[in-house]
């Protein structure tokens, strides 16, 4: 195949072709050899199925902060080893095991325990593998600095995977977090707040506009009236009716408003249901809106 991007230096031409056997790119006009030192970056060995991939393979899989070891740890031998072995050598082989898994630092045996929970809660919350591995690595910096002691494995990783959900902007509320954890809200929050404050984590304010889509989805609502509900809040950001106030509150009422105004009439207490919210946030909400808004004409013209 031609290489259009290069071209040859000694005629000008473009009609450039690469020798693999020698790594030479040529010029296939003029003969000149354009480049004689190519790199391949393909393997050298083939296989021809899954047990010769891995004998050949010299690379593991890549560095992860969901286990303890980050990946690099190994076993000694292969389960499927011990059945050649003789009796003396397969107690042999045994003991070596047992004493591979009792061998461990203590932030080692914690990180055990806490990144299997921590998977069960991302796992719950069907999270995606970015929060999951960013809340996994928070929660071994605040291991390795002493910031767990004192307080339950359970609350710091629920703290470390909410702070997780903050920084790449995935709407998850603390409600959420303490039914899939077992652990108190305000305990989760306030765990979040040191865990941050200690390792000097920056998070933003949630974008109520984040909570929107899967409101507007658990409420079987259409995407006008989510597009709508967009407007409505941008125009209450404009307006500061954000400044202050719960994301999900908020992001709730510009939903029910924008529901209202497209006739797809869903009840306060459905709102506040799915949000988390009480009906009288909703309802005080719903109220700050039309007022500061004036979209009450436009709910009176479309009921008309």
């Amino acid at each position: 195949m031609p290489t259009p991007t290069k071209k040859c230096p000694e005629c000008g031409s473009s009609n450039l072709v690469p020798d693999k056997e020698r790594g030479e790119i040529i010029c296939k006009d003029c003969g000149y050899v354009v480049e004689d030192k190519m790199i391949d970056f393909g393997q050298e060995w083939r296989e021809f199925d899954h047990d010769q991939a891995d004998k050949r393979r010299r690379t593991g899989a890549p560095m992860t902060y969901t286990k303890f070891d980050k990946g690099l740890g190994t076993d000694i031998g292969q389960k499927g080893d011990v059945y050649k072995l003789s009796g003396k050598e397969r107690n042999k082989f045994f003991r070596l095991r047992k004493w591979q898994y009792r061998i461990s630092t203590a932030i080692e045996r914690n990180l055990k325990l806490a990144l299997a929970e921590l998977k069960r809660v991302s796992s719950f919350l069907k999270l995606p593998k970015s929060v999951e591995e960013e809340s996994a690595r928070i929660y071994t910096l605040a291991v390795q600095r002493g910031l767990v002691r004192g307080r339950s494995m359970e609350s710091v990783v629920a703290g470390a995977l909410y702070a997780a959900c903050r920084r790449h902007e995935v709407p998850r509320t603390l409600d959420e977090l303490a039914e899939a954890s077992g652990i108190d809200k305000k305990e989760i929050g306030r765990t979040y707040r040191f865990v941050t404050r200690e390792l000097g984590i920056r998070i933003l304010p949630s974008n109520p506009v984040d909570y929107l889509p899967r409101f507007a989805s658990a409420l079987r609502l259409s995407a006008e009236t989510q597009s709508k509900a967009v407007e409505i809040l941008e125009m209450a950001q404009k307006s500061e009716l954000t400044s202050g106030r719960g994301p999900t509150g908020i992001a709730a009422a510009s939903l029910y408003v924008a529901a209202l105004i497209n006739n797809e009439k869903r009840t306060q207490r459905e709102v506040a249901d799915i949000a988390g919210v009480t009906e009288v946030t909703i309802r005080n909400r719903y109220k700050e809106l039309l007022k500061k808004l004036k979209l009450k004409d436009k709910i009176k013209t479309k009921k008309e």
